[in-house]
């Protein structure tokens, strides 16, 4: 991996997550050259304090066209670029508001689309887009409805990008139930949940930020994945 990204540019969007953080260290670990991108420019200050390597913070929100343009002219040449975008519309469907449903599609589906759209000529030979999917797609279950189409339409989405901006390779990672703190909101029934999850899980366990950022850097680096989707969820999807 140091040796496929040393001198690399990589774009991250959402660099200030949890998983968009440990994924810029790993890559600029490895000598890459980060471009860090997110909805909130602080988030993203703090993570280019923690690297060691170069970096540039460029904001962009993926509900405007605009912003994304923008953010492939700061850009520029790049080798690899990688989404974990997510904005869930939870609940049950009656309930929710439809400019919420706009902004779950525009994280999962149609900021995907923009960004192949205003970048895909700029990758360099050997070049990658990875973005986030969700088991969702593959276990729906009652209000989460919206979650599991956008999920699997970034599934089927990520097939037709790598066709038609072949060679530069498009490709998913799915994760399923992680401990990334997206749900530290349950309070004291958090660890119940999780010990639950694992039980059932072929894995046996819950899955971690680093089992993501491993999955990423497996499709940045492997030049014979493409149109795929890769599961990391310990068989979730399966029990």
């Amino acid at each position: 991996m140091s040796e496929s990204l040393a001198g690399r540019r990589v774009v991250v969007v959402g660099a200030g997550s949890r998983t968009g953080r440990l994924l810029a260290h790993a890559a600029s670990a490895a000598g890459a050259e980060l471009v860090l991108a997110g909805p909130d420019p602080r988030k993203l200050e703090w993570t280019a304090g923690e690297l060691t390597g170069p970096s540039t913070v460029v904001p962009v929100d993926l509900t405007e066209e605009a912003s994304i343009e923008a953010l492939a002219a700061r850009a520029g040449r790049v080798d690899h670029l990688v989404s974990t975008a997510g904005m869930p519309a939870n609940g049950p469907l009656k309930d929710l508001q439809l400019t919420d449903v706009r902004r779950a599609f525009d994280a999962k589906v149609i900021g995907p689309l923009l960004l192949a759209k205003h970048l895909a000529e700029q990758f360099a030979d050997g070049g990658s887009m990875t973005f986030f999917s969700g088991v969702a797609a593959w276990r729906p279950a009652p209000a989460r409805t919206v979650m599991a189409t956008t999920n699997g339409a970034l599934a089927f989405l990520v097939q037709a990008l790598a066709v038609e901006f072949a060679p530069l390779r498009v490709n998913a990672v799915s994760p399923g139930i992680v401990d990334t703190g997206s749900w530290d909101g349950l309070g004291a029934g958090k660890e119940e949940f999780l010990r639950q999850v694992a039980a059932r899980n072929p894995a046996r366990r819950v899955g971690s930020p680093e089992d993501l950022v491993k999955a990423v850097l497996y499709a940045i680096d492997n030049p014979y994945v493409t149109g795929t989707v890769l599961h990391v969820d310990g068989g979730g999807r399966l029990a």
